[in-house]
């Protein structure tokens, strides 16, 4: 297996809860590692920015208030098969679906408020951690 880089959010939801610790424990005794990590405030700009892929969605706009209504997490993971492996780690979108002692599972609150994003490709893992890191932020 390679050594790959993904990009994960902690959501709105989960902070608000407090639950940041909670997840990274998942995180990393999935053995992945955290090589960069800064919680933030989303500005509307950023927010649309980063979801423009949905920006013709109808939920784009809830979409959007959600993530600017609490600071984020924002992390880069390093680990073999990273992308993949954050995937499976997440578990399904909708927490009722997902595999037990997944982040969503055991952490989401519904289908919107699910705790977490992942990148869902090394392609669209490298442009979202462009999106919010410089290169001298990543210290893996």
């Amino acid at each position: 297996m390679a050594t790959q880089r993904t990009f994960s959010i902690i959501k709105p939801d989960a902070t608000k809860r407090n639950i940041t610790g909670a997840i990274n424990a998942i995180i990393e005794g999935a053995g992945l590692r955290i090589i960069a990590q800064k919680r933030i405030q989303l500005t509307q700009a950023q927010a649309e920015g980063f979801y423009a892929v949905h920006s013709e969605r109808p939920f784009f706009g809830e979409l959007v208030e959600f993530m600017i209504s609490e600071p984020v997490v924002v992390q880069v993971l390093e680990g073999d098969d990273a992308v993949a492996k954050y995937r499976e780690v997440m578990g399904a979108t909708n927490p009722a679906d997902a595999d037990a002692g997944t982040i969503r599972k055991e952490h989401a609150l519904s289908i919107g408020e699910n705790s977490v994003h992942g990148s869902d490709s090394l392609e669209n893992a490298e442009i979202e951690i462009k999106f919010f890191f410089n290169d001298d932020e990543i210290v893996g």
